[in-house]
């Protein structure tokens, strides 16, 4: 079973609460350099009032703010973060508010859906106290990273700088990934929103974190497992979003409150969008996306005030500090300062300081494999894509081939039976690299592997894969992982699950729905995989294709239906093609470098 990979940084927050108490205790004997002020009332415009904890320096005067909004409780992250303190000490104010709906703050709790016009009201209204200097800055990672980018949209006039750390461009690879449902928000209600709710509620059932977490060793299965997605009472009276949310498939224009992708224009602070390579389905995605859409806006800006920080890391602030991710080990340099680097940015262009930020390339990016930071003038960094092109396994050998050119012939394949109610499933419970060799075993995975690497190979920036396939059903699920493989067979992913998966009925999203014609031979371009890795000298790469990944993400009925509301499956042959006229390939973005 999958932990969340959206509980965020909240994973042991809560836990340190117990601990509050004593160290509340041990900081009120060391002397205070900064004034705190609880519960502050915030109002917006719609009467519901927020609440948040206002930090300031000691002295008098007025100072630039940077605000940080949470659904995870502002009490919980002064316990868990040190940047707030570290903000003050070097001249801000800071307010930590608790967002609509949850712990302190008043109103009804629909996730995202009104941090855009919470966030415009809560930064103007910071504005206008009378110890800020009228520039405001935001911060945070994950949900407190998507709220800064939801208020940027609505455009507040006294924004300057923003730090959106690990969020996303699109609910089209955040709700969704490539047309597939993200279960992980089962466990993200549950274990992070749903006890407070039945707190608040007076309802039955866990009513802390730690129930929550014991409850769903038992709930969790039932809920990951049942069909249709909409059969899960548990949430009924606490999340009643979450059917909201799944009543509205990925093409649905009801989605656009949380679309950043065509809203650019809109955003008019300096912003440092911050991601990592196992960062989620959607976070390096989203960086990468949301970077390439400011620059785009500000095309002839002397300054385009956008950079782009991508590092080796798993979900979370905590994990920029670490030095491995999963089974992955990347030396001390993989680890940076995260504190350090929002502030630097607020300096620069909240305070006007020129602390070097101004001189940096645009583009910082860390290649695994290599062990090494880059710099670049662009992203994604010049490179020349390298196609891979998918040949059959020889005869009695059960791997395919990676060939530099294309098979040719007659009409040639590759074959596996996609069983939605067995699916390919994760066995790994948390994010990063890990061995996937076993999958290579399972008749419903097709594996390919390219020769050995005679030298090192890098491959920076966009992935494509452009497939070939039938099936003998209405629709399929496709998924290509991309994996590095060592002399000694292990087998790691490159990137998280989401970003290797497309429904082949979404093939073109704009055009909803498309059911497949059995039979009928289908081109699938998977356009979201992205990664950083040198393939070493030895090495092959590797590409792994099955129709599901669970829990990760919905099962594909295969039916013609949609599981939402549906539990009909069918299980079908998928074939993948690699011939002359289907030439199924991948193509890599290899950099080359001086020796």
């Amino acid at each position: 079973m999958i932990p969340s990979p959206r509980m965020k940084s909240l994973t042991a927050v809560l836990l340190l609460c117990s601990a509050s108490l004593l160290a509340a205790q041990e900081s009120q004997t060391a002397p205070q350099h900064f004034t705190v002020e609880n519960n502050v009332a915030v109002p917006m415009r719609d009467g519901i009032v927020l609440r948040a904890d206002v930090l300031r320096p000691a002295r008098a005067g007025k100072f630039p703010v940077l605000v940080y909004r949470t659904p995870y409780g502002k009490d919980a992250a002064q316990q868990e973060y040190t940047t707030f303190q570290h903000a003050v000490e070097r001249g801000y104010a800071v307010v930590i508010v608790d967002v609509r709906g949850r712990y302190h703050s008043d109103g009804d709790f629909r996730p995202y859906e009104n941090e855009g016009r919470d966030g415009y009201d809560t930064i103007e209204w910071a504005a206008g106290q009378p110890w800020s200097n009228r520039a405001v800055g935001t911060f945070g990672l994950s949900y407190p990273g998507a709220v800064q980018w939801l208020a940027a949209m609505e455009n507040p006039p006294h924004l300057k700088a923003m730090v959106p750390a690990m969020t996303f461009s699109t609910p089209q690879n955040f709700f969704y990934a490539g047309g597939t449902w993200d279960m992980s928000w089962m466990e993200w209600i549950w274990d992070n929103i749903a006890w407070d709710t039945r707190v608040k509620k007076n309802l039955l059932g866990p009513r802390t974190y730690q129930e929550a977490l014991t409850a769903w060793r038992v709930e969790g299965a039932k809920m990951l497992n049942a069909r249709p997605l909409m059969d899960v009472p548990q949430f009924q009276q606490v999340a009643p979003f979450y059917f909201d949310w799944l009543r509205h498939p990925a093409e649905d224009p009801w989605w656009d409150w949380s679309e950043l992708r065509n809203k650019y224009d809109r955003a008019h602070a300096a912003v440092l969008n911050l991601s990592g390579w196992y960062d989620d389905n959607y976070g390096p995605e989203g960086a990468t996306t949301n970077y390439a859409g400011l620059l785009k806006a500000r095309v002839g800006e002397k300054d385009a005030r956008t950079y782009l920080l991508l590092g080796p890391w798993v979900h979370g602030v905590d994990s920029t500090g670490k030095t491995k991710s999963g089974a992955r080990e990347f030396g001390p340099s993989a680890a940076i300062d995260y504190d350090n680097v929002v502030l630097s940015w607020m300096d620069r262009y909240l305070k006007g300081i020129e602390n070097g930020v101004e001189r940096e390339k645009p583009v910082r990016y860390f290649v695994m494999g290599a062990n090494q930071w880059r710099d670049s003038d662009v992203w994604p960094p010049p490179g020349r894509r390298t196609q891979f092109f998918l040949a059959p396994a020889a005869t009695g050998e059960r791997v395919g081939k990676l060939a530099a050119k294309p098979a040719g012939g007659a009409e040639s394949f590759s074959e596996f039976v996609s069983d939605p109610a067995n699916p390919v499933v994760n066995e790994y419970e948390s994010s990063g690299a890990h061995d996937y060799r076993k999958l290579a075993e399972r008749t419903d995975v097709l594996t390919f592997d390219s020769p050995v690497m005679e030298k090192d190979m890098e491959v920076t920036g966009p992935i494509y894969g452009h497939m070939f396939v039938s099936c003998e059903c209405r629709d399929l699920d496709l998924w290509v992982r991309l994996e590095d493989v060592s002399p000694d067979g292990t087998a790691l992913n490159l990137m998280s699950p989401g970003l290797d998966v497309l429904r082949a009925s979404y093939r073109d999203l704009a055009r909803g729905r498309q059911w497949l014609e059995p039979g009928k031979v289908y081109e699938l371009d998977l356009t979201n995989l992205i990664t950083s890795n040198v393939f070493l000298k030895g090495h092959r790469v590797r590409v792994q294709i099955s129709g599901s990944f669970y829990p990760n993400f919905s099962r594909n009925l295969q039916s013609g239906k949609s599981e939402v509301d549906s539990a009909e499956m069918k299980k079908a042959g998928i074939r993948v093609y690699h011939d002359t006229e289907h030439p199924s390939q991948i193509l890599l973005p290899v950099i080359r470098r001086a020796n």
